[in-house]
């Protein structure tokens, strides 16, 4: 396929954790990414009282809205007619459905580029990314896309973790690491001193539509990018700077963090996952010699800084 630009956008979980700025980002970007974006949601979320105004939002703004169930092959035809790029933004519980949703933009007539939910962990990082337990969805929908899908090209936009979901302190799981702005009180994992690549949930947006406005350089290719990079005892000097108070800081040494992970992933407990990841970024698993942000026309200052996700935290501004 020849490098052009989008036309006609179809976003897939729009509404979710991420796609909502990934959307937003999209919407507003200057020059426009592309002349028409549309969104495919569930009946319940577009009725939901809930989603209203933010759907609202965006019809304002000239986004049409298609109804139906991702699971639904149909639905999804209909929802691919005139689109010539997917952006999927599903969920760690979704990610399987993008192998039918790949297999049915393949089918398609129209569908060019295929943007999937690989936001977020580097899941062939290195040789050990293939055992990770919270990996194996995504790297099922890697080797569909590498056996399976030829004429539709894609473009995995890896992000490394999301510092707004990472600063968090999460009460059941508190020895993953942490910050509480109300206590005062910080979780780090190790010494501390590792540095850590994060992204902002504002910049995925941003790193998305660079993406789709440069694809000489991204389609086809595996992206990885970051707006920073930092060390957790750096986050909590910017918590205490910002506080203007010293924060009580506990640590959990890495081999404990893997003795709980085994525990937790021995019992089927969900949160066995967010020990994972937690894991792999102290190890390094989110360090690169070089990122594609500037591939993608992105400078370090168009990025955003650790202090405004800070500054968001300590606010309470819910992502």
């Amino acid at each position: 396929m020849t490098a052009k630009l989008p036309s006609r956008i179809l976003i897939i979980g729009a509404t979710g954790n991420i796609g909502k700025y990934i959307t937003a980002a999209i919407l507003s970007a200057e020059p426009r990414v592309a002349d028409q974006v549309s969104i495919f949601t569930s009946h319940a979320t577009a009725s939901s009282p809930a989603k209203q105004a933010i759907l609202s939002s965006w019809q304002s703004q000239g986004v049409s809205v298609i109804t139906g169930d991702v699971n639904n092959p149909e639905d999804v035809r209909r929802a691919y007619g005139g689109v010539d790029t997917v952006v999927s933004c599903l969920g760690r519980d979704s990610l399987a459905s993008q192998i039918e949703l790949l297999k049915l933009a393949e089918e398609s007539k129209d569908v060019r580029w295929f943007f999937p939910s690989e936001y977020g962990t580097d899941v062939e990082y290195d040789a050990s990314s293939k055992e990770e337990k919270p990996h194996q969805n995504k790297l099922a929908v890697r080797g569909f896309i590498r056996e399976n899908v030829k004429r539709v090209k894609c473009t995995y936009l890896v992000t490394g973790p999301y510092i707004d979901m990472f600063l968090p302190l999460v009460p059941i799981a508190e020895d993953t690491g942490g910050y509480d702005p109300k206590s005062k009180r910080a979780v780090v994992v190790g010494s501390g001193d590792d540095k850590v690549g994060f992204t902002s949930m504002p910049d995925v947006g941003k790193l998305v539509v660079a993406a789709l406005g440069h694809p000489e350089a991204s389609v086809g290719r595996v992206l990885k990018v970051q707006s920073f990079v930092t060390t957790p005892n750096a986050i909590v000097e910017e918590f205490e700077k910002q506080t203007g108070t010293n924060w009580a800081v506990e640590h959990t040494p890495n081999q404990r963090l893997r003795e709980v992970e085994k525990e937790k992933s021995d019992a089927n407990n969900p949160i066995a996952t967010l020990y994972t990841l937690k894991r792999i970024w102290a190890e390094g698993g989110t360090l690169y010699e070089k990122t594609d942000n500037e591939t993608l026309g992105l400078k370090p200052g168009d990025m955003e800084p650790l202090s405004a996700a800070v500054t968001r935290a300590i606010s309470g501004k819910e992502y």
